[in-house]
């Protein structure tokens, strides 16, 4: 059935002028990083519903982000969150990651957690609480050097919930001179993707609100810094796809957290809410690999795709295969756009005629394609029905 599915699809696709073997191969060169977080017990303000298979240490959470990486073929890294995720040999923990078949991908500081961080972390009003602070990121460098990861991947909950509460201007200074130390001890090999939300935990004021305070803190600093895209981490009606078009083009956007939100948050599985937005921002980044200069395909080349999400009532490892499914999709989608018809389109003005040709490659139904790819790979055509054939609803995996 996957043979004839698949003969069918690729007709219809060179009936499109698409080449599938091209395809193909810029879908095998997607990888996905996966969060040790989402794995762990997680809640919202509410409540943390415990599940009977959360991963009970870091050597844990990379087992099970090993378990997605050997199902799906699309997770080779698994990023860290300090001091979640702290260990006392960073080696060790290293190899283990190594022994079953994937490597630490980003650090993440956490600056958000401790008491002394309530009216902020690297913007705090307490000189001692900035230093305290300040000390979390150098420690997160030298984490990286000894795990071999090249991201930093910082995000800052600073700001103020009141009028007056903090002085606007003096806190930018602070923040930049934070992240101009932690730059200063980066190896030549790493980099500082700077993350931004535009409110939540602070409701006044955000030290680093929107992609444009980030922009301009990474060019401020240099090459080695660039921003991160929280695609979750915007108000309503935001066009994420224009941002990332503008930062690819200025050689600045570094990596992603996929994730979806249907109001205010950024925890639900990405592409649940809105696939469109999803394969938007692909189609951007496909267009830029193929027409930009050099600069900005070696940006492109370079993005970091990871995901960031806080299962709280689903099931952790079904999740994750959920969520990195539905990248591969929007990606795969995106690549199916026919970038001769569009160009001509928009050459002509046919606005109706470009709008067709993006939407008829987000109208496709690529699972014939993802499923052949993933038996040429050797893997499970279906990687969600492989782990409930193996583990069931997933309560009884670690047990």
């Amino acid at each position: 059935m996957t043979d004839r599915a698949y003969a069918w699809f690729e007709e219809k696709q060179r009936d499109r002028g698409i080449n599938l073997e091209e395809v193909k191969g810029r879908l095998r060169a997607l990888q996905i990083e996966t969060p040790s977080w989402a794995f762990g017990d997680a809640g919202t303000r509410f409540k943390v519903f415990r599940h009977s298979d959360a991963p009970r240490t870091p050597y844990e959470k990379i087992d099970d982000a090993a378990l997605v990486h050997r199902l799906t073929g699309l997770c080779p890294s698994v990023a860290i969150h300090i001091p979640w995720d702290h260990v006392e040999d960073y080696s060790k923990l290293t190899r283990h990651a190594e022994s079953v078949g994937v490597r630490i991908g980003a650090v993440n500081p956490n600056l958000f957690q401790d008491d002394e961080y309530m009216l902020g972390s690297v913007t705090n009003p307490d000189a001692a609480v900035r230093r305290k602070a300040i000390t979390h990121l150098l420690d997160c460098v030298d984490i990286a050097r000894e795990t071999g990861s090249k991201d930093l991947s910082l995000w800052f909950a600073d700001g103020t919930n009141y009028p007056g509460q903090g002085h606007l201007r003096q806190r930018k200074a602070w923040m930049q001179e934070a992240l101009q130390e932690m730059y200063h001890a980066l190896d030549p090999s790493m980099r500082m993707l700077i993350e931004y939300k535009f409110f939540e935990p602070a409701f006044y004021h955000t030290d680093l609100a929107d992609w444009g305070m980030a922009y301009n803190a990474a060019i401020k600093l240099g090459d080695q810094a660039q921003v991160l895209v929280d695609t979750g981490h915007h108000a309503q009606g935001t066009n994420v796809e224009h941002i990332v078009a503008y930062l690819i083009d200025e050689n600045k956007l570094g990596g992603f957290h996929f994730n979806s939100r249907k109001y205010a948050d950024d925890d639900l599985i990405v592409g649940s809410m809105n696939p469109y937005e999803l394969f938007l921002i692909f189609h951007e980044i496909v267009s830029a690999s193929l027409d930009g200069e050099a600069s900005i395909r070696e940006t492109v080349d370079n993005i970091a795709y990871m995901i960031d999400q806080s299962h709280n009532i689903e099931p952790k490892i079904p999740a994750m295969i959920r969520s990195v499914l539905n990248v591969q999709t929007g990606y795969a989608k995106a690549l199916l756009v026919n970038r001769e018809v569009l160009a001509e389109a928009q050459a002509a003005g046919d606005v109706l005629g470009a709008e067709e040709a993006v939407r008829q490659a987000f109208e496709c139904d690529v699972s014939p394609l993802v499923k052949m790819m993933r038996e040429e790979q050797g893997l499970p055509q279906d990687p969600m029905r492989a782990y409930k054939e193996r583990y069931g609803d997933g309560t009884m995996y670690r047990v």
